[in-house]
């Protein structure tokens, strides 16, 4: 059975939350969107809300599907899937409760292809800025 990865996407203006990778491992040290991998089982939604409450220790409300993409792993293939999600506050009163990642912010949709990102996170950037724009008019 393929394996599926989930992205999630918190609003705010036209910013988008993004987080840095810990320094450690693939991908460690690069910006990514917040997410991770759905457990057999789960939901892509119950992911969504697990991962965000063990990555950032907050409760999440998990929206609309985004977009969808697909990457290699280890040679193997993994389905993305890009969600909207909503937060309980910005992150930046109350700091988030971070474990697989060293900072987060909140990137104007525009930056992130100057951003040093995960490769998986960019084949979703198009659709995502899209979202965004419409989600701002």
């Amino acid at each position: 059975m393929a394996k599926t990865s989930i992205a999630c996407i918190a609003i705010s203006g036209k910013k988008v939350l993004v987080a840095h990778r810990n320094p450690t491992g693939q991908m460690g040290g690069r910006w990514e969107f917040p997410g991770g991998k759905v457990e057999p089982g789960e939901t892509d939604q119950a992911a969504i809300i697990r991962e965000m409450d063990e990555e950032f220790g907050i409760q999440v409300v998990p929206g609309e599907l985004i977009a969808q993409a697909s990457f290699f792993h280890n040679d193997e293939e993994v389905a993305l899937h890009c969600y909207r999600m909503f937060v309980p506050h910005d992150g930046i009163q109350s700091a988030y409760r971070l474990t697989e990642h060293s900072e987060y912010r909140w990137a104007d949709v525009s930056e992130i292809p100057g951003l040093p990102f995960v490769d998986s996170d960019r084949a979703l950037y198009e659709a995502v800025k899209a979202y965004v724009e419409r989600s701002t008019e």
